[in-house]
């Protein structure tokens, strides 16, 4: 059985009577002092090719279109490729009001990268603030991955004490647990998306695009690896109470956005249908973003909540006991 996001163990209470009006549904949130008009960040995919520069641009146009966030791909191609660069300067120009973050992997600060090279990826996309990611199971299937994570918390807090724009950390799908949630927190990073399990296994992937056969054997070993999105939610927002949380890994439906709200999350990281979407064109995408918020709402209103924050109050979503 493969792994899953922990989100189908809950339901919201159904109310016959909501005493409300659909049309006043409000489902925009605040999020790092930013507005949002729907609590969805398109999450980190691609970038530094042809096809990533048309993907990019397609979800750029669409969260401009819908009022969502939106984060790059890993700019490390861009550091070693400077033509790389369209891919990713095309979002800010094609969305010029999204809220948007850059991203490289945490790990690339034990490999020369620091303070100063982060600055520089958020300039020139035009962003907002920065995404590092973890991916010490990724790195570690992959044939040449770099692996050297040590003392890495510490180099963090040096990044998030030498700029001035908000740096947020995020797994890429095996989750973060609460006790590392505190550390980056008093290290002072903005946000955290816990990035649980249940979506896109990076470790399959990476066992799938290996040569060598005892590396596919890891992808297949490690696929479901990982802190079920649910869990790692659940435990870092028990430990950190106010902290500003992002829940990702797995979600697919308006209907888990707004699971993943009343459990506590502030923001809902959405990529694989989004991708999928953005191949096709920017209505598509529009599209699907438009029904994510429909159907968002429709769970506010059947479960009688008329903003994001009372999702999470009166018990309306429930563990289902079996």
């Amino acid at each position: 059985m493969r792994q899953s996001t922990g989100l189908e163990g809950f339901r919201f209470q159904h109310q016959a009577l909501p005493d409300l009006n659909l049309s006043e549904v409000n489902p925009q949130v605040d999020f790092l002092g930013w507005h949002l008009r729907v609590p969805i960040l398109i999450s980190s995919m691609t970038g530094g090719t042809d096809e990533a520069l048309r993907i990019n641009a397609n979800l750029a146009r669409a969260a401009q279109v819908v009022g969502v966030a939106m984060a790059v791909g890993s700019q490390r191609v861009a550091i070693q490729d400077p033509s790389c660069w369209d891919s990713f300067r095309v979002v800010r120009e094609a969305a010029p009001d999204i809220v948007l973050f850059g991203n490289l992997g945490a790990v690339q600060l034990n490999y020369g990268l620091g303070a100063a090279d982060v600055r520089e990826l958020v300039q020139g996309l035009g962003a907002d603030g920065v995404f590092l990611h973890l991916n010490p199971l990724q790195e570690a299937i992959q044939e040449e991955g770099d692996t050297n994570f040590r003392g890495l918390l510490n180099k963090i807090g040096e990044v998030t004490r030498s700029v001035t724009f908000p740096v947020l950390v995020k797994e890429v799908g095996a989750g973060i647990n609460p006790a590392l949630a505190v550390k980056l927190a008093r290290q002072g990073v903005a946000a955290i998306d816990v990035s649980g399990a249940g979506g896109t296994s990076w470790a399959q992937i990476e066992g799938l695009r290996a040569s060598a056969s005892g590396r596919k054997r890891l992808g297949t070993v490690f696929r479901d690896w990982g802190i079920p999105t649910v869990d790692a939610l659940l435990a870092c927002r028990r430990r950190l109470p106010e902290y500003p949380l992002i829940a990702s890994g797995g979600i697919r439906n308006g209907l888990e956005v707004a699971k993943a709200l009343g459990l506590g999350a502030d923001l809902v990281g959405m990529a694989g249908p989004l991708l999928k979407a953005a191949r096709e064109s920017v209505d598509a995408v529009v599209e699907l973003l438009e029904s994510l918020s429909w159907e968002l709402r429709i769970a506010m209103f059947a479960s009688g909540a008329g903003d994001v924050g009372a999702l999470r109050r009166d018990g309306r979503l429930q563990p289902i006991l079996r």
